[in-house]
Order: C-alpha cells, then sequence, then structure tokens
C-alpha cells in the first residue's frame, strides 16, 4: 500500500508546487503590466505631463518670445484639461525619442509620426489627429522667374518612375526611408537613400533650397508652409497616397492611451482644433512670419532687446534666457508698458528701485534692464543664505521679483511653523505664499507683512520657468 501512495503523494505534491508556480507567475506577469496599465493614475498624481516634440516652424517654436507651435498648443490644452502642468522636451531624433518613451523620460510623442505597421509593434498609436502624404521636395531652376511654366515642368520630377537613380536624403529612422525603399521595389529600380542622424527634416528642406542637396521628402503640409520662406522649391510630386498622422505612449499602457483617444476625438470636433489647424497651416500670415528675424527658425532672436539682454545678464552673471523670460513675463517686450501701480518699462521697474541703485533715466531700455538685474542680484544675496541651493533660489527670487521680498519671507516662516521645509519652493514656501491671502495665514504672528494676494506671484515663478524652459529648449546660448 505505501508503494502505491507514495509515488501518488509525490505526484500531488509536484502538481501543487506547479500550480502554484504558475499561478504566481501570471501574478508576477500581471504585477509587471500594472504600471503601464496605470500610467494614466501615476501622471495625474504626478502633476505633471512630459511630452516630447520635435523643434520646426509647426509644432513648436518662439516668435517674438512667445512660445507658439500647433502641436505645442494642442498640448496646452491637454494638459489644461487634465489639471497638470506641461513639461516639454526636444528631440528631432526619433531613435532617441522611442528610446526615451521606452525608458519612460516621456510620457507621450507628441509628434507628426505617421502610422505604420513595424512602428506599431513598438508602441502604441493614438487616434489619428490629422491626414497627409508625403511628397518629394526638389529645386527649381535656378533662373525659373524667367522660364515658362512648360520649361520649370520639363526640368522637375513629376514621374515617380524618374527616382531611379536619384539621390535622396531623409531624416534617420523616419517613415520616409521605409516608403522609399517600397518606392525603389515598385518602379524597379534603385533610389540611393541616405539616412542623415544630424539634421531634421525642415533643416534637410533648407538644405534642398540652398543647393547643398538635391532631393528629400516630407509630410505635405510640413512642405506647404517652408515653400513660404522658399518660394525656389516644388512640392507638387507625391509619393505616397494619404497616410494618418497620431501621437504614441509606451506599449500597454491601455488607460492612459484610451483617455488620449477619447480626448483626441473629442478636441477634434471643437472649433478650437480647426482655428488652431487654419493658424498653422493655411493662414499665409502664419506662414511668413517664419522668415522674421524674430522667429527662433527664420532669424532666432527672442526680441528688439537681445544685446542688450545678453550684455546685462553677462555682467550679472545669469543666463540671458533666464532674463529674456522675465522680461517677456513682465512687459512681452514692450519697453513703454506702465502697469497701474507706476511700474514701468521692460522690466516693470518701479521709481523706488530705480532710486535704490542711483539709476535716474531707469525709462530707458538700457537702464530699465540694468535696474532690472541689479535688483534680481540684490534679491539674490538676500536669500543666498536662508536658501543655499541655487535652483530653488531662483524660484525665491522671482517671486520676491514680483511681490516683494517681505512677503516671500513670511511665506519661509509660515513654512517653518507647519513643519515644511522654508529652503524648498514646490508644495512647501509656495503654498503658504499662495494662501497668504486667507486670514488664518496673514494674521499669523509670524507674518510681518500682513495680506498678499499669494495667487499672483504663484503663477508669476511657474510662468517665468515655463517661458524659460521653452527658451532652452530653442535658442542657443
Amino acid at each position: 500500500m505505501s508503494l502505491i501512495k507514495t509515488p501518488s503523494r509525490f505526484l500531488l505534491l509536484i502538481s501543487l508546487l506547479l500550480l502554484f508556480s504558475c499561478s504566481n507567475d501570471r501574478a508576477k506577469s500581471k504585477h509587471e503590466k500594472t504600471p503601464k496599465k496605470n500610467e494614466l493614475t501615476r501622471i495625474m498624481k504626478s502633476g505633471k505631463l512630459r511630452a516630447v516634440v520635435d523643434y520646426n516652424s509647426t509644432n513648436y517654436f518662439v516668435y517674438r518670445g512667445k512660445p507658439m507651435g500647433f502641436k505645442y498648443e494642442l498640448l496646452q490644452h491637454l494638459a489644461k484639461d487634465m489639471g497638470v502642468e506641461l513639461e516639454i522636451s526636444v528631440s528631432n531624433n526619433l531613435s532617441e525619442t522611442f528610446d526615451g518613451l521606452n525608458r519612460k523620460r516621456y510620457d507621450l510623442v507628441a509628434k507628426n509620426l505617421t502610422v505604420t505597421k513595424k512602428r506599431d509593434e513598438t508602441i502604441e498609436f493614438t487616434e489619428p489627429l490629422e491626414q497627409t502624404r508625403q511628397v518629394l521636395v526638389q529645386r527649381k531652376p535656378n533662373n525659373w522667374q524667367q522660364m515658362s511654366f512648360r520649361a520649370i515642368e520639363d526640368s522637375l520630377i513629376r514621374n515617380q518612375l524618374d527616382l531611379g537613380g536619384k539621390k535622396i536624403y531623409v531624416q534617420k529612422n523616419t517613415a520616409y526611408y521605409r516608403r522609399l525603399v517600397n518606392l525603389s521595389d515598385e518602379i524597379g529600380e534603385e533610389i540611393t537613400i541616405l539616412q542623415d542622424s544630424i539634421y531634421g527634416v525642415e533643416q534637410l528642406v533648407a538644405m534642398v533650397s540652398k543647393g547643398d542637396i538635391d532631393y528629400t521628402v516630407c509630410d505635405e503640409n510640413v512642405a506647404k508652409v517652408n515653400q513660404t520662406y522658399y518660394n525656389n522649391l516644388d512640392i507638387e510630386t507625391p509619393i505616397s497616397f494619404p497616410q494618418n498622422i497620431a501621437w504614441a505612449v509606451r506599449n500597454g499602457s491601455e488607460e492612459w492611451l484610451s483617455y488620449l483617444n477619447n480626448w483626441i476625438r473629442n478636441f477634434k470636433k471643437t472649433a478650437t482644433f480647426a482655428v488652431l489647424y487654419r493658424k498653422y497651416f493655411e493662414n499665409s500670415r502664419s506662414h511668413a512670419m517664419v522668415s522674421s528675424t524674430y522667429h527662433s527658425i527664420g532669424g532666432g532672436q527672442i526680441s528688439p532687446f537681445d544685446d542688450l539682454i545678453k550684455e546685462a545678464a553677462n555682467k550679472g552673471k545669469m543666463d540671458w534666457r533666464l532674463l529674456a523670460a522675465i522680461i517677456y513675463r513682465e512687459s512681452r517686450f514692450d519697453p513703454y508698458a506702465e502697469s497701474w501701480a507706476g511700474a514701468y518699462g521692460l522690466m516693470q521697474i518701479m521709481p523706488e528701485s530705480a532710486d535704490l541703485f542711483r539709476i535716474n533715466e531707469f525709462e530707458e531700455p538700457e537702464q530699465n534692464i540694468q535696474v532690472g538685474v541689479r535688483l534680481l542680484n540684490w534679491l539674490d544675496k538676500n536669500l543666498r543664505e536662508d536658501v543655499p541651493d541655487s535652483t530653488q533660489r531662483i524660484k525665491f527670487v522671482l517671486a520676491s521679483y514680483n511681490v516683494g521680498l517681505g512677503h516671500v519671507k513670511d511665506a519661509q516662516r509660515l513654512a517653518q511653523k507647519y513643519d515644511k521645509n522654508p529652503q524648498i519652493w514646490e508644495d512647501n514656501v509656495d503654498y503658504y505664499l499662495l494662501n497668504k491671502s486667507a486670514s488664518k495665514y496673514f494674521k499669523d504672528p509670524v507674518v510681518r507683512w500682513g495680506y498678499c494676494r499669494g495667487e499672483e506671484p504663484y503663477n508669476y515663478v511657474n510662468n517665468v520657468l515655463t517661458t524659460y524652459r521653452d527658451y532652452r529648449n530653442i535658442i542657443t546660448e
């Protein structure tokens, strides 16, 4: 009897162990997928949406100091509807972009991604935001203005069969490359396809215009915008059927993808979406501004006062783009701006501040900026002991510039009293400055400067730093 029962018990034990092991593997597998499925929950809890975009004349750029772009404004609306802060990163390299997505540096790829089966294996596409087709970008003859229409047409490629033997540059790892590979097979003749890992799509378009290369490929809507300031380009030869353009998230992000798809479907039906699309793709004035000196692509200047800002920032040992962001938020670069309280000029200087530094003609842009920089440095010096970390201190300095050092010191004392860190801005000192209009706080014995409408300096710090991040993304030092 024991000889029969022992193997049975042994087999039963083995079966139970295997069952437990399989159950554990399933639980582990389910556990590993949970973070992806709960991406939306994580984003909402963090209060931050991390999106990566490409820098070009339609998606993301700076014009007269203002961050703009079709994808940029869509993301602004998305973040607002979600109730989170938008943090934008820039990458014109698709390999880096997808690597950053998979390594969880980004929550969303908000680029003109062509929906393809191959990409769908590694990322999750959202609902399409728009449709476009790929076109050949080629250069008209040098003397095209003096030529007849027929003569110009005869000099250009209009039949895809004529692409055989041609050398075409495209951005690396894009759908353009794969389309050309397929087209080469379709026409039965070799097309020399050169993948460029340095330049973005628009840089290659510019190189065609300048004569550095002869051909490239891009989406038709982007090509139309570029043609407005490179009038020697031809973009009338399609090389693909209409294709869907979408955003992307990590594989397995079901909740997050579902939320995005629902948002995109609803937002595309709004008048706001139609206005934005016309603004960036159909408005001739919008296209023409790219050639402006004050467009980050056309000329690279933020404002007419860049030289003064750079000189003053250099003397004050600060990043000129931060100073430009402060000026943009203070006056939108209007040297005659005046507030109801009597603040004047680019940096909204009060007469008392000018007197403090013995500068009389503070209305003039150069002197106005000088007063502003000296005031910023004075505030930095006064906060250095209390806030030793320079990254944190700049937030205290900005708040003080907006509302006064006394109110910020009050908020620090409140933070310390209520067991928060008086040296940290986010979720510590900023909370007490924001709520200093409540009697519970402005009547507190540790408060010396009384009532403060804290919403303004709270938003000011966030707005300046957001603009500063945009400038750092796009404008070189």
